[in-house]
């Protein structure tokens, strides 16, 4: 059997595109047991006028989420991500924060796109995005859709020679990112959908864009997403991961603190402050008492 290299750019259910050096094939696993997801190398072999992928490669990165019943995987090997959010829909900040903290624990550096700058809601959303920028979260501001010249020149360099996922919820412009920076992406997703035989039943989870000839900055869009579950970090672990939190929480009298209701807390005397924004404070505890629940 030969064993060739590839690059999954596609995939649906137990179906997956795999780019080699000058084709893209419908690739099928070797069982259960190899477990892939778009932006895997693999090694496949020819199978009928398709193939099967024989082995996952190791992987620098993967991003998921997971909640109390399933893991998700986004995306494999990628060195950013891109987190868009925009003045509509309203910004949903739980999510925003679910996914910093996602990246963070995978070790994938993150920014933020604040699109549709240009609604007359910005002005609201973007002081929601104030404490981000606080604590150092790099916020980017576009109108993808009404100046798509000014968006390439603010992202191209910032993308260059990486491959950055792209998150966010449905109607932020994940889409229309794509298509400002990539004006051919229909005929890309067209080669995944022709290769998926894909129908009106059928959508791709996420999709790979290469952005360049020399194939050395690609992009991936995801699909919209309302949840984003954390089950894979303890509640301990979680003050580490808010960097807001993480700040202050070295003070506390106890060190098992868990910034709730404990004496001499040094992240809530923060809130009270103003060194925490109130709304951060509100979302450690929430997410907190989450990770707290049994996992079944």
């Amino acid at each position: 059997m030969t064993l060739s290299a590839g690059l999954v750019v596609g995939a649906h259910g137990r179906h997956f595109v795999v780019e080699a050096s000058d084709r893209r094939v419908l690739c099928h696993r070797r069982g259960k047991k190899v477990d892939c997801v778009v932006g895997d190398r693999v090694q496949w072999a020819a199978a009928g006028d398709g193939g099967v992928i024989e082995a996952v490669l190791p992987r620098r990165s993967l991003l998921w989420r997971q909640d109390r019943w399933r893991s998700k995987s986004f995306a494999a090997n990628i060195d950013a991500a891109l987190i868009i959010v925009a003045a509509d829909p309203p910004l949903a900040e739980g999510l925003l924060a679910r996914a910093l903290i996602a990246a963070a624990h995978a070790g994938i550096a993150a920014q933020v796109l604040f699109n549709k700058t240009d609604l007359p809601t910005a002005d609201a959303a973007r002081s929601r995005l104030e404490p981000y920028r606080r604590m150092g979260v790099p916020v980017l501001e576009a109108s993808l859709g009404h100046d798509a010249a000014a968006a390439r020149a603010l992202l191209r360099p910032l993308l260059a020679r990486r491959a950055t996922l792209l998150l966010g919820a449905s109607g932020v412009g994940k889409s229309t990112l794509i298509n400002v920076l990539l004006p051919d992406a229909a005929v890309q997703v067209g080669e995944i959908s022709r290769s998926l035989n894909a129908g009106r039943h059928t959508t791709t989870t996420t999709s790979w864009y290469w952005l360049d000839d020399a194939r050395t900055t690609a992009v991936l869009d995801s699909p919209g997403f309302r949840e984003f579950g954390l089950q894979q970090i303890e509640a301990a672990d979680l003050a580490h991961w808010l960097p807001d939190v993480a700040a202050h929480a070295a003070n506390c009298r106890f060190v098992n603190c868990t910034h709730r209701d404990e004496p001499d807390c040094a992240v809530r005397a923060a809130a009270e402050r103003g060194e925490i924004a109130a709304s951060r404070l509100r979302l450690y505890a929430q997410l907190h008492a989450e990770l707290s629940r049994p996992h079944y």
